[in-house]
C-alpha cells in the first residue's frame, strides 16, 4: 500500500518524501482533492515497471506476428477463391488503419460495398 499525501503537503515535505522512497522502499502517491495525481517510486521500481511493460508489449507483438503467419484453413483459398484473399486483406487493412481506435472513439466502422 502506498503512502498518500496531498500535493500542498508534498511540496513542503519533498525532501522527506524522497528519502522515504529511496531509503525506506515506500511508494508515495500525491493527491489533489483526494484523487491520485502522481506517484513517487524509486528508480529501481521504475526500471522494473518499464521492463515489465516492454516484455508485455513484446508478447503482444509476438502473438500478432504468429497469428498473421498462420495460413488459411486448408482448402479455404481453393473453395472461396478471391473472397478468402479479400477477407485477409480486409482484416490487415483495419489493423493498419487503427480501426479499433476509431470505434473506441465513437466512430462507426466504414461501410463496405455501398
Amino acid at each position: 500500500m502506498a503512502y498518500e499525501i496531498p500535493v500542498t503537503q508534498a511540496r513542503a515535505e519533498l525532501a522527506e518524501l524522497i528519502n522515504r522512497v529511496v531509503y525506506g522502499g515506500e511508494r508515495v502517491v500525491v493527491t489533489r482533492h483526494g484523487k491520485p495525481l502522481v506517484a513517487l517510486v524509486s528508480a529501481a521500481d521504475l526500471e522494473r515497471l518499464e521492463g515489465e511493460q516492454e516484455a508485455a508489449e513484446e508478447r503482444v507483438v509476438s502473438s500478432v506476428s504468429a497469428i498473421r503467419s498462420l495460413s488459411s484453413a486448408p482448402g479455404e483459398r481453393q473453395r472461396f477463391g478471391i473472397a478468402a484473399e479479400h477477407r485477409q486483406e480486409h482484416h490487415a487493412e483495419h489493423r493498419s488503419e487503427g480501426w479499433a481506435e476509431q470505434r473506441e472513439g465513437g466512430d462507426r466502422p466504414p461501410a463496405h460495398g455501398r
